[in-house]
């Protein structure tokens, strides 16, 4: 079985499924190991993760490992953390800014084979709405900070955050129960399980 899950990631390291509409072309970007227990579904690498390789490579994955608590050796140490975007490569910018959404085929065409190989995640950290939408479907709110503010709903197995994007700090200084009630609950069960 180890081995089925490296070829699948051998597989989705070479996937070329979408090259023709990405900016950089493909690189995609992903950690796993059949020991993980915990999963971090991201929406898309930025420029920065695209050129190194490494997920949360930027001030985004800076201001996420503040959140969980955790240093670098901790979280990317991938046989208890997989880190798995909705879309492996770099999607380009947006029209209005930002980086564009995760290209849509990549989920559809490698989740559930992925989530099928790593039979021990317990806590599945759901970090922006692309993701929230997938796995939490009609459970979700009408919004994202709806979604979040139910993030005990979704325990054991979901736990739902905002991007930790820059852009968001807004959001952050209006929402400080995210930063008050729900981190230290998130920091309590990764302790648990790491």
């Amino acid at each position: 079985r180890m081995t089925d899950l490296a070829q699948l990631l051998a597989d989705i390291r070479a996937c070329r499924v979408c090259e023709a509409s990405l900016p950089l072309g493909p690189r995609p970007t992903l950690r796993a190991a059949r020991s993980a227990r915990i999963m971090i579904i991201g929406q898309a690498p930025g420029t920065r993760v695209h050129e190194t390789g490494i997920p949360w490579n930027d001030r985004s994955g800076d201001r996420l490992r503040e959140w969980l608590g955790l240093g670098s050796d901790a979280f990317y140490d991938e046989s208890r953390i997989a880190i798995v975007p909705m879309g492996f490569c770099y999607p380009g910018t947006h029209p209005n800014g930002g980086d564009a959404p995760p290209r849509p085929e990549c989920a559809p065409l490698w989740h559930d084979q992925l989530r099928a190989q790593l039979p021990d995640i317990e806590l599945t950290l759901l970090v922006g709405a692309y993701a929230q939408a997938r796995y939490l479907g009609n459970r979700r709110g009408s919004t994202m900070t709806e979604t979040v503010g139910r993030w005990a709903d979704y325990l054991p197995h979901f736990f739902p955050t905002p991007h930790p994007s820059w852009r968001n700090t807004a959001w952050l200084k209006k929402n400080p129960w995210f930063s008050e009630v729900a981190l230290p609950a998130l920091r309590r069960r990764l302790e648990i399980l790491l």
